[in-house]
């Protein structure tokens, strides 16, 4: 095989599919086996220091911020943070000093809202490292190829472009047709964090709405932590199986956490917590802020459903439970300090 260019980009969470395979084998069972327990157990047991790790959702949708924030609490140091984007998620574990060094498609930046003034501050001052550079589809496809027990998977995407050159990808000439064609390596995250609408106790996943890249993350991943809105009888998960999105043997926890996207959205559930998040961007502006904000919501709570309760309860998760609110980034506090 003629390779034609290499990215200079650190390759990270790749391993022989065959040797995946003979972990998977070793350390996951395929029986029904009652799988919930709490964050502080799953985060604590799952999480080692310097792991790669992956979050389910996208931006700031259907992210596990409960998952997040227990992270920060455990004090949990050197990870490598990688996937498709990275906004809410990667900031809050840069900011706080869990991540270290990241390999994703979009970060530092919180979409509409505007930059990410703590992971910018972090990656400019040397405290968290970009390894390797890539673009949305390629990531999706990094873990389509670990799912589907590749080494790696040909693309067109990124040819050309100086994003393969700063990946972790190499481009041949096809046997077939004699043109370049990029090959993207598989990516098997240590630990994968997902928030889901609701499963069983086994693990057994169903998720209202686009799915994004978790079909093919949670396939990808050597352990996968569920928090999930409900959880729900498993006759009830029996009653449609074409709505299972992720199966009970690809899931080593199960923690019910009701809201435990906020303050990013759940689709049919609740919106984005605009005040919040808002909050985050105005604090993390500093280092002092950002130790203002983790002092605040994380460290001085116990869990997230004390979390919960210090953004205002049920008084704040009802207004974000309305529908009216859909038009809330019109009354955003981050877009009127913008004007």
């Amino acid at each position: 095989m003629d390779i034609l260019q290499t990215g200079q980009g650190e390759l990270i969470g790749w391993h022989d599919p065959d040797e995946h395979r003979a972990w998977v084998a070793a350390h996951k069972s395929r029986a029904l086996e009652d799988k919930r327990t709490t964050l502080r157990e799953a985060i604590a047991r799952y999480v080692p220091d310097g792991a790669i790790i992956a979050c389910g959702g996208f931006g700031h949708i259907r992210v596990s911020m409960a998952a997040i924030y227990e992270i920060i609490r455990q004090h949990k140091r050197d990870l490598t943070f990688c996937g498709k984007t990275a906004v809410h998620d990667s900031d809050v574990l840069i900011a706080a000093g869990a991540v270290c060094r990241i390999e994703v498609a979009y970060a530092f930046g919180h979409e509409l809202r505007g930059l990410s003034p703590a992971s910018r501050r972090a990656v400019e001052s040397g405290r968290c490292q970009v390894v390797a550079e890539i673009s949305n589809a390629g990531y999706q496809w990094r873990f389509l190829a670990a799912a589907m027990g590749l080494p790696f998977i040909p693309t067109r995407v990124m040819l050309g472009t100086d994003t393969l050159a700063h990946s972790s990808a190499k481009v041949i000439e096809d046997p077939f047709s004699g043109k370049p064609i990029a090959l993207l390596p598989a990516c098997y995250p240590d630990v994968v964090l997902m928030h889901v609408h609701r499963c069983d106790k086994y693990g057994n996943c169903q998720v209202d709405g686009i799915a994004v890249e978790d079909f093919e993350l949670a396939r990808a991943a050597r352990r996968l932590i569920i928090t999930t809105e409900e959880i729900v009888d498993e006759e009830m998960i029996r009653s449609q199986p074409w709505r299972t999105l992720i199966p009970y043997y690809l899931v080593d926890a199960v923690i019910e956490a009701p809201y435990g996207a906020h303050p990013t959205l759940m689709p049919d559930r609740y919106y984005f917590d605009e005040d919040h998040i808002g909050e985050w961007l105005r604090l993390s502006k500093t280092d002092e802020g950002a130790a203002e904000y983790f002092e605040r919501y994380v460290y001085s709570v116990e869990d997230f459903a004390e979390y919960l309760e210090l953004i205002g309860g049920e008084e704040r998760l009802e207004y974000l439970r309305q529908v009216e609110h859909l038009e809330a980034p019109l009354r955003a506090p981050w877009l009127e300090e913008k004007k």
